[in-house]
């Protein structure tokens, strides 16, 4: 059965750089390998269960799995813009600081990381006496990603 928008899919996958280095997996063996064992060592590595249009994937991905059906193996090499976008494409957002203290729970200081209710994470690049910059820009942004999909069920 062909993926379409809607189907639950279970996929193996492992992203790299343009360089060749492995930034995301869901394989171990890959994760030791690339080091993120150890920069992400509560992380259960194993396959991911997606629904296909739902948005929990990046739309190069998503697009790319589409036709796709269970056993196939792909590489999808996917642009910035169908991935997290361009670096510096306006992703910084100002926050009155009495606000941004309030949703927080401390004063704000120059690189600390936060995280959204969203889930989107940011850094402080800016605090003064009356409001809080954070720029929301994705680490991967600016990036071409490659990923070596294997799909592995089609529901």
């Amino acid at each position: 059965m062909a993926i379409t928008a809607g189907d639950t899919v279970t996929i193996e996958y492992t992203g790299r750089l343009d360089d060749g280095s492995v930034f995301d997996t869901t394989k171990e063996s890959v994760a030791e390998e690339a080091g993120l064992l150890e920069e992400q060592p509560d992380r259960e590595f194993g396959p991911l269960t997606v629904e296909v249009g739902a948005g929990n994937l990046i739309e190069g991905m998503e697009d790319g799995l589409l036709g796709l059906e269970a056993g196939d193996t792909e590489t999808l090499t996917i642009p910035p813009e169908e991935a997290y976008g361009e670096a510096g494409d306006g992703q910084s957002r100002e926050f009155d600081r009495e606000q941004f203290e309030g949703m927080v729970g401390q004063e704000p200081v120059e690189g600390m990381e936060v995280r959204t209710q969203g889930g989107a994470s940011g850094s402080v690049v800016d605090a003064d006496a009356d409001t809080v910059t954070v720029d929301f820009t994705h680490p991967l942004a600016g990036e071409t990603l490659t990923f070596e999909i294997e799909v592995v069920d089609v529901e």
